[in-house]
């Protein structure tokens, strides 16, 4: 018989030792390579959709939109305290925002002049935003908008940059021969188009840092670059200029017949009319008995102020506030008006203040 000689205790005991630090071993390295794997499919090639990140930027958006930071996704709430806007009678000082905002139709003509004049405007820049609304337009309005948007927001010199400017298309589909656009007949139809027109662009444009809101007809063609300060100093509601026609040989004529007071002779006269009919002003087929700011005294101070039961639009400067609660422009026949003198005899209904400034002068194109 041959004896085999069992292996040493020292012998096992080793044995055992080595096989349980390789298995241990391999273990770890099943591990790192598991974790390599998931790692580069997730962090360096592939999102959760597994589409590949090409760039730095998109990483970002990928973080944001899966809720980096421990953020839910869809981002945080924003908060804005509305108690601190204020329109005051030293904006300027007080950084106050201001929106200008213009119609436009088919006005190529008048947009070098227009935006010459806004440029020449005292107001800081950076504090100034622009809007436009285009409608039913048929020449290069727009393209010029983009092009002068360009140039007024990309200055090399930061101070001169506008805060914003947007261009907003919008057509209503309505055509009227230039020659006929002033005719008595056409107005009511007429101006209900221009108010839903000033309604579309109030609600796109208005942002909630701006304190005032500027209308200002593209057509003006001379006013003081102080202006702005100037109406925000009366500090009122809604604030109108005396806008009058540009002649050659500077004499007065009015154009802006929609400042006006009421009289006693013209509320009486309105007890009798259907509740349907709209008042016109500066047309021969129906007086108003209305005293129109056009024939108001112009030798009082430039900032003397009177009230106003009507306001046009060439150029009205409204505290932001008076548009937020509801004030805007009815298309509808509201107390015999519509567009902006509806929008005067609302904001007076809500109780603001409108007035006019009979000595301070402006200038509108003559045109058809």
């Amino acid at each position: 018989m041959i004896l085999t000689e069992k292996p040493s205790n020292i012998y096992t005991s080793t044995l055992r030792g080595n096989k349980r630090l390789a298995v241990f071993v391999l273990a770890i390295l099943s591990f790192l390579t598991l974790s390599f794997f998931t790692f580069s499919k997730s962090s360096l090639g592939l999102n959760a959709c597994g589409r590949t990140i090409r760039s730095l930027n998109e990483a970002v958006a990928l973080s944001s939109s899966t809720g980096g930071n421990n953020q839910r996704a869809g981002g945080q709430a924003k908060f804005i305290n509305l108690n601190d806007l204020e329109a005051t009678a030293n904006a300027k000082d007080q950084q106050e925002h201001v929106i200008i905002l213009t119609p436009l139709k088919n006005a190529e003509a008048y947009l070098p002049r227009y935006f010459e004049l806004i440029d020449r405007l005292s107001y800081p820049k950076d504090l100034i935003s622009v809007a436009f609304l285009v409608s039913d337009t048929t020449d290069d309005t727009v393209s010029i908008l983009r092009e002068k948007a360009d140039e007024f927001l990309n200055r090399q010199d930061p101070s001169q940059r506008y805060h914003e400017i947007a261009i907003y298309e919008k057509d209503f589909d309505f055509q009227l021969p230039e020659d006929k656009r002033h005719t008595f007949e056409l107005q009511p139809l007429r101006r209900s188009f221009m108010a839903r027109s000033r309604n579309y662009l109030l609600t796109a444009a208005l942002r909630e840092y701006h304190s005032w809101v500027l209308w200002l007809d593209v057509d003006v063609v001379e006013y003081p670059e102080s202006i702005l300060e100037d109406l925000q100093s009366v500090d009122v509601d809604v604030v109108v200029p005396n806008c009058l026609l540009e002649t050659e040989d500077g004499s007065f004529w009015a154009y802006d017949k929609n400042n006006w007071q009421e009289t006693e002779k013209s509320i009486e006269m309105q007890k009798d009319l259907d509740p349907e009919y709209v008042l016109l002003e500066g047309y021969y087929e129906f007086l108003t008995n209305r005293y129109l700011m056009v024939d108001m005294p112009t030798h009082l101070g430039k900032l003397e102020k009177v009230p106003l039961d009507g306001v046009g639009a060439t150029f009205t400067l409204v505290k932001a506030q008076v548009h937020r609660e509801g004030a805007n422009f009815p298309p509808y026949v509201y107390q015999h008006q519509v567009e902006t003198e509806g929008f005067a005899k609302m904001a007076k209904a809500m109780g603001f203040g409108v007035y006019g400034l009979p000595s301070y002068i402006i200038h509108h194109i003559r045109n058809s």
